[in-house]
């Protein structure tokens, strides 16, 4: 009985997993006690980064986190300078998005999920790229294709522009399904104990 059990434990550790890296980008207007700009980073659902647009700083919000710096003294500078570009991009976003909606004033909200899966059995790796405005999807992209899904006619015009720039499209494909799947696995590794503990990678 006891070998059965320490084989069911061993075959779920070592169970295959889909990892993910997710971050979450939130730009408001007019919304009383929020930041202007937040944005969350996920890694197989724990919190690993937090930044907004009071603190204007990259925060690590995992112990193991500190291993990035070890090997990489200049992370937290490089996550905070490419968050602040992001959070001047997002606000600009909220009122391209007014003018395409013929808005005025009032309370808006832009968002944007992306990132990266790893299958850490099979190899395969996947993509995305999701964006919302005042809590409906706005613009999507498909990694397959490499093109943008505008659910909104209001979207069409960013889809147009966005599909224009392919070289940049091709970069962006790159980061999504090679750099991020990097950092990823990295930080599967940094974090492994930690997330194992709290059944994130079963």
């Amino acid at each position: 009985m006891k070998k059965f059990v320490l084989l069911l434990l061993f075959c779920h550790v070592a169970s295959p997993v889909l990892h993910s890296m997710k971050y979450f980008y939130t730009a408001s207007s007019q919304v009383p006690n929020l930041p202007e700009f937040v944005a969350v980073g996920l890694v197989d659902g724990a919190q690993i980064v937090y930044y907004d647009s009071n603190t204007q700083r990259a925060q690590p919000k995992q112990d193991w986190m500190v291993n990035v710096t070890a090997e990489d003294p200049q992370y937290w500078e490089r996550e905070t300078g490419s968050l602040l570009r992001s959070q001047q991009a997002y606000i600009k976003n909220i009122e391209t998005a007014k003018q395409r909606f013929n808005q005025t004033g009032g309370v808006h909200i832009a968002q944007k999920m992306y990132g990266c899966e790893w299958d850490d059995e099979t190899g395969d790796v996947n993509g995305f790229d999701q964006q919302g405005y005042d809590g409906e999807d706005f613009i999507v992209l498909d990694l397959k294709t490499l093109t943008w899904i505008a659910p909104k006619p209001q979207a069409v015009l960013t889809k147009q522009n966005w599909e224009e720039k392919r070289a940049e499209l091709e970069m962006y494909k790159n980061y999504l399904t090679q750099i991020c799947i990097d950092w990823l696995k990295k930080y599967v590794d940094y974090g492994r104990s930690t997330l194992l503990r709290k059944g994130r990678l079963t």
